[in-house]
């Protein structure tokens, strides 16, 4: 019931039909942004680009931050887990992020919804139940993702389910690279966040 009732708890008390708004646009940010935006870059930068190359960091940092902006606006188990699980399956059904490795994800799905998952409910409780520091509860949310993804896919990998071609760079995907994305992500939100307290004073 704990973990029900800190789902629920937003930083803002808006009106239902605001909320419904958000959730629409923080999902389809999640949902369009791993399989789109990565194929804009593609397309503009080509594929060989510096930029296509690394767009894992540009993608993962706005989902990031929408997933962060979920923490803060978001109540209702059912809405988080839909924000939650938005993101990865976009990104294997998409396959524009993680290239020919994109069908390895598969494995790797229900630890990144765990990771996103307690991304979220470290925000929750730490900032809007428990009112401590912005950056306590993206450091502990962030630690716990990084290692729920990361030791997972070591976990998979040690049965061989994994080319050991793709191994190196799914290794820095799962793990620096998450680490990466999700610190931008949450100074993105800090921004916004900051942004939005000001404004609704």
């Amino acid at each position: 019931m704990e973990k029900e009732n800190t789902l629920n708890k937003t930083i803002y008390d808006f009106s239902e039909k605001v909320n419904i708004i958000q959730t629409m646009i923080i999902g389809a940010i999640a949902f369009l942004v791993p399989t789109f935006l990565a194929q804009l870059i593609q397309m503009v930068f080509g594929k060989q680009s510096v930029i296509a190359n690394h767009s894992q960091i540009i993608v993962g940092s706005i989902v990031n931050t929408a997933l962060i902006m979920s923490a803060i606006h978001i109540k209702g188990w059912k809405k988080i887990i839909g924000i939650v699980t938005m993101p990865s399956i976009s990104t294997v059904l998409g396959g524009y992020v993680f290239g020919t490795a994109s069908v390895y994800m598969v494995y790797m799905i229900p630890a990144i919804w765990l990771g996103n998952l307690a991304l979220i409910y470290f925000y929750k409780l730490i900032l809007l139940e428990k009112k401590k520091n912005y950056f306590l509860a993206g450091v502990l949310g962030i630690f716990v993702k990084v290692s729920v993804i990361f030791g997972f896919f070591e976990i998979i990998n040690a049965f061989g389910i994994f080319p050991a071609k793709l191994v190196t760079n799914l290794q820095m995907a799962m793990g620096l690279t998450q680490l990466i994305t999700a610190s931008i992500g949450m100074l993105i939100a800090f921004t916004i966040y900051k942004i939005e307290k000001r404004k609704l004073k």
